[in-house]
């Protein structure tokens, strides 16, 4: 990780540049920033902790040398973003490696169906209980892989805008906008190729029966056949500080343990951009905002949140389908119905008995994570927001129902509540991981009065909690940095 000291500076307020305050620096902050800086505007990036990088943050939590990911792991849609792809990040030093398989889901039976990179082999997969399943995957999936470039820059762009691919947009909708669970039954006729779809579209957080649900579930392996779910080499801290590094050579500005607690504080700057929650902006600009807009911001909507487990492990995870140890990913639910259950639950003030735990292993392909014959992994479910049960059996169980003797592995663990999160990562409000719920209500009507403007004219919101939503791929801070240039010229 980056000393913060090698990225403390000031500029002078007697400039003749345009000058811009970023709040908070995660991946849309530093995103923010470098768009600013790219441009010539003069940027500081204030972050309230001591280390830089939100929710793609690193440490040692359990036990020494074993480094654990505190927020993502796997980043589907950052190797993706167009945003992303347009920054030098590997000469900063980014490296992202690819697993042999991007994700594994088991089955009480010993076996396991992959996502893998080549759709042709993941739809032979599918196609073990009906071989209509697989070819069903291939008509929906192919066209989505073959013009990925193209969907990412539309399902990556603000809401409201011009579409460069509409047609491409309604090959995608006809398909996105069904709940998963009847996109699932519809499709497939088998329980493999349900589960594993089901497992994919548990990543909107969304009930399964819930409109749009299937979305992400298409979006995700869409990614893993065209770009794939790498995870960053030394961990999820290697994405912040590369982009901190290079926002550093444009002349940006990083002061860490620097809390803005009030807007005004910052009254010197062009614009200021803030990479926080609806709550976190209530906070600092209540006096700023009409009622109308206050009221917003108070009725915004926080989904489920997470309960996570982190593990330092004398030996990889012994999964009963050795098929498992290919992934970075493991999807541990069962059936399509399971998992169903268990998305739905939070949603009603539940917690399913066998929840859907989603368990990331990253040291089986970069060994720096763990000393050596040493492992890392963690697993987490959603819960209410606000949840403040313990569910670290519940979690285990599941990890011990698909890899018996997992317990016996364990060296020492660290669980993260959801009050946990919030009070790591402010923005995370009750355990939310999205930045949102992602209702039909809150994907077209954001806490924003026009393409991520605020009521007052030089504030702008470029969290997770605007389009395109939640995940590391920088493209909220992007736009919103786009959107404060155009006013600024």
């Amino acid at each position: 990780m980056l000393p913060h000291t090698l990225l403390y500076g000031t500029f002078g307020r007697d400039s003749l540049m345009k000058q811009a305050a970023i709040i908070g620096s995660g991946p849309n902050g530093l995103s923010a920033a470098i768009t600013l800086a790219r441009a010539g505007i003069e940027v500081c990036v204030y972050e309230a902790r001591d280390t830089i990088g939100g929710a793609a943050s690193t440490a040692e939590i359990t036990l020494p040398g074993f480094r654990h990911d505190l927020g993502s792991s796997i980043y589907p849609m950052a190797i993706a973003s167009p945003f992303f792809r347009s920054l030098p990040l590997s000469e900063f030093g980014l490296q992202w490696i690819e697993p042999p398989s991007p994700l594994s889901h088991p089955f009480d039976d010993g076996s396991a169906v992959l996502l893998e990179h080549d759709l042709a082999a993941t739809a032979v997969g599918l196609g073990l209980n009906s071989k209509l399943d697989g070819a069903a995957y291939t008509r929906v999936v192919l066209p989505l892989v073959e013009e990925w470039g193209d969907l990412c820059q539309e399902i990556l762009g603000p809401v409201l805008h011009w579409p460069q691919h509409p047609l491409l947009l309604a090959k995608f909708g006809a398909f996105a906008a069904p709940p998963a669970t009847m996109l699932a039954k519809s499709l497939f006729s088998g329980p493999r190729a349900r589960a594993l779809f089901a497992g994919l579209a548990a990543h909107s957080v969304l009930p399964l029966e819930s409109m749009f649900s299937s979305a992400v579930g298409l979006v995700l392996g869409a990614a893993a056949h065209a770009t794939g779910w790498p995870i960053a080499a030394g961990g999820a801290q290697s994405i912040s500080d590369a982009l901190a590094a290079y926002l550093k050579s444009l002349g940006g500005l990083i002061e860490t343990s620097h809390s803005i607690d009030s807007l005004a504080e910052l009254s010197e700057f062009d614009a200021i951009l803030c990479d926080v929650s609806p709550k976190q902006l209530l906070r600092l600009g209540v006096r700023d905002f009409d009622p109308s807009y206050n009221l917003a911001l108070r009725s915004y909507t926080y989904g489920p949140g997470a309960f996570k487990v982190d593990w330092a492990l004398s030996q990889p995870i012994p999964w009963k389908a050795a098929e498992c140890s290919r992934a970075a990913t493991v999807h541990l639910g069962g059936t399509l119905e399971e998992i169903a259950a268990s998305e739905r639950a939070p949603w009603h003030s539940k917690v399913a008995e066998n929840p859907f735990v989603l368990v990331t292993q990253p040291s089986l392909f970069d060994p720096s994570r763990a000393p050596q014959g040493k492992h890392t992994a963690w697993g987490y479910c959603h819960v209410p927001n606000g949840f403040t049960g313990d569910l670290t059996q519940a979690i285990e169980s599941q990890v011990e129902r698909f890899a018996p003797g997992f317990r016996d592995c364990i060296l020492a663990s660290k669980i993260t509540t959801p009050a946990a999160f919030e009070a790591w990562n402010a923005n995370l409000v009750g355990g939310d991981l999205s930045g949102g719920a992602m209702t039909m209500k809150q994907l077209l009507f954001r806490p924003t009065s026009s393409q991520y403007r605020t009521p007052r004219k030089d504030l702008y919101l470029c969290s997770a909690s605007t389009p395109p939503g939640g995940g590391v791929h920088g493209m909220c801070g992007h736009h919103a940095a786009q959107s404060a240039l155009h006013d600024l010229a």
